[in-house]
């Protein structure tokens, strides 16, 4: 039976499962493939590269310079992340990504993006992590409202949250049976309808499908939040989320608090080992 991955987004929520992967990775559990939704693909790379440590040491270095995250880049480059700074300088200059080690690793990884124009969700494979992957990953986290669409491949593309926020269905679909789920909210949660709607159907007027599928989000992400906890009763995944609302902004720049988020996800990494091994290997 084939082991994945299913890694929810968040943004900075994201530090949570970091600190969870790192334990894995500092153990030594082995999944066959990886899926990442948002921060999940942003932060979760790191598992196939094997590069522990690297998504809280990075995002707490830069999370105050203006070309990581600030309003003033999204006024001058249309992102609130800044598109070059995070997904050229940082990997290639200043917190080296190691290609050679991800390439090597047989994990499979994919991640997931909204089609503008259908308002569906795609999923890519990226086995190579170069600059073309990249954007896929880019367009991946890419949040309405904060980010320019991603044209890439012949789709345009925003963030994979809105169109399939915990991809569960679709990577037990595609033959992967034994899954470990990281969820960025506690099992409680429940979301409610954007109250950002006003906004979204004016600067996404180009995009109707695209809209409808925010409008709806609410009742997707619900009815996949129940989904995955029904499998995990049947023994068919296993869960791990926060034990309470992590607390934390979607855009959080103090390093304390990333740090904080991120040693809940070690804390809870290490409560849940042995179990995870157990159902693994099950």
């Amino acid at each position: 039976m084939k082991k994945g991955l299913v890694l929810e987004g968040g943004a900075m929520r994201g530090m949570f499962t970091s600190g969870v992967l790192d334990v894995f990775l500092e153990n030594g559990l082995v999944f066959d493939g990886a899926i990442g939704v948002s921060a999940g693909a942003t932060f979760g790379c790191n598992y196939k590269s094997r590069q522990i440590g690297r998504a809280i040491r990075y995002n707490k270095k830069y999370s105050k310079n203006w070309r990581y995250c600030s309003l003033r880049s999204l006024i001058f480059t249309g992102d609130l992340y800044g598109a070059d700074f995070c997904y050229n300088k940082i990997p290639n200059e200043l917190d080296y990504y190691d290609l050679e080690s991800y390439r090597k690793n047989p994990m499979k990884f994919f991640v997931v993006a909204s089609d503008c124009k259908t308002g569906k969700a795609v999923y890519k494979e990226l086995p190579l992590c170069d600059k073309n992957e990249l954007e896929w990953m880019r367009a991946s986290a890419s949040m309405p409202l904060a980010s320019r669409v991603v044209k890439v491949d012949g789709y345009q593309l925003l963030d994979g949250g809105i169109t399939d926020s915990i991809p569960l269905e679709k990577f037990e679909s595609m033959g992967y049976e034994k899954n470990v789920v990281i969820l960025t909210q506690e099992k409680e949660y429940r979301k409610e309808k954007n109250s950002l709607m006003p906004l979204i159907r004016l600067f996404l007027k180009k995009y109707p499908l695209l809209v409808k599928a925010m409008e709806e989000r609410h009742l997707m992400y619900n009815r996949e939040k129940d989904f995955v906890f029904e499998e995990e009763k049947k023994g068919k995944c296993l869960v791990i989320c926060p034990d309470e609302s992590l607390g934390i902004s979607r855009t959080e720049k103090n390093p304390d608090e990333l740090e904080r988020v991120y040693q809940e996800g070690r804390r809870k990494g290490e409560e849940v080992l042995e179990k995870v091994k157990e159902f693994l290997e099950g």
